[in-house]
């Protein structure tokens, strides 16, 4: 349990030097590749890309092209799908008060996961489809779990709960994760197409950034404008109620926007665990655990987390390529394991 929220410490030094990380991997993320291009090359075309600026990078067209064709949105949508993750992990762990809730928790994997199958199997020249598929599919997940969620809770007597919530995303991913195996099975040629997507990809270029940035910008106004409500909410339900806030209507919105990014993210990137769970401890490790504080960290933080994955996935075999989710998986796995571990010491 995350317990009563810490006052966090020194919240503009930490914005500031967060931003400041961010940055350098993402000139970093620019930089990384066949192509040999001097840091200082990168920082003046990017200057020169800004408005009302005028700078003389010395690139090559080709190399400008490679730059902003194929480096610079695959390092933004990076950055985005990697905030996105990381800020609804924190909205998630606030509701249900657990520093081991990830943004897959309520089935958005999963729902995600069938309806990119179904879209490779029964439209396998329309890649196109997929994004579209992945967002239906986790928003769909995620309402499935929610819904079952409620009526059991309804039909037990207790009202729902985290607790019931919970199990029921457990129960929905299981469900659709067996037709996605079972619907695999039918289709074994497109197997490599399907475990692709799984493993996570950021390279979809400015159609798959455009994609994404509406959703992202509503989920991310939603979650950081709710950073003082979690914060009542931690003190316990009751309290809260004593202070004029509802409980119930705070959850369900932070419920709702955390889907809503975590949905808008794997809608263009692939299934890429861990973010959502190392990223947020990280930042109340360092930086205290007031949300008003853990949620625009975790902003932040989870950008230069997944662009520096991406880095290391596109480097460290060259000229081939890791799946960026293999990168957060060996990451992330011995950290999880390591949280549950702290965990269960505090809990006993």
């Amino acid at each position: 349990m995350t317990g009563k929220a810490q006052p966090s410490r020194a919240r503009p030094v930490w914005v500031a030097g967060a931003l400041a990380v961010l940055a350098l991997t993402m000139v970093a993320g620019l930089l990384g590749g066949a192509a040999d291009i001097s840091p200082w090359q990168v920082v003046l075309q990017v200057a020169d890309w800004l408005p009302f600026v005028s700078a003389d990078s010395g690139l090559a067209p080709v190399e400008q092209g490679l730059l902003y064709e194929l480096r610079l949105p695959r390092v933004l949508v990076a950055a985005v799908v990697g905030g996105l993750l990381a800020m609804a992990g924190a909205g998630y762990q606030g509701v249900f008060r657990n520093p081991l809730a990830d943004p897959y928790l309520l089935g958005a994997a999963s729902g995600a996961g069938l309806a990119t199958t179904l879209a490779i199997v029964l439209l396998p020249g329309a890649s196109g489809s997929i994004p579209v598929a992945a967002f239906a599919g986790a928003v769909g997940g995620v309402f499935l779990a929610y819904t079952l969620g409620n009526a059991a809770g309804r039909s037990g007597g207790t009202g729902g709960g985290t607790a019931t919530l919970v199990l029921a995303g457990v129960a929905v991913t299981s469900f659709l994760t067996a037709i996605q195996t079972f619907v695999q099975q039918l289709k074994v040629e497109e197997l490599e197409r399907i475990y692709s997507w799984i493993l996570g990809d950021v390279g979809g270029g400015w159609d798959q950034l455009l994609l994404v940035l509406p959703y992202a910008a509503v989920s991310s106004v939603l979650l950081l404008l709710h950073g003082r409500m979690l914060d009542v909410l931690s003190v316990g339900d009751e309290e809260a109620g004593s202070l004029g806030v509802r409980a119930g209507r705070v959850r369900l919105t932070v419920l709702v926007a955390a889907s809503l990014a975590t949905a808008s993210a794997v809608a263009v990137s692939g299934l890429i665990g861990f973010v959502g769970v190392v990223v947020p401890h990280v930042v109340r490790r360092l930086a205290g655990g007031s949300y008003r504080i853990v949620l625009p960290l975790s902003l932040i933080g989870g950008a230069a987390f997944l662009v520096a994955a991406d880095l290391i996935a596109r480097t460290v075999i060259a000229p081939a390529e890791l799946p960026i989710g293999v990168v957060t998986m060996f990451v992330g796995a011995p950290f999880f394991v390591g949280v549950l571990r702290m965990t269960r010491r505090v809990a006993t």
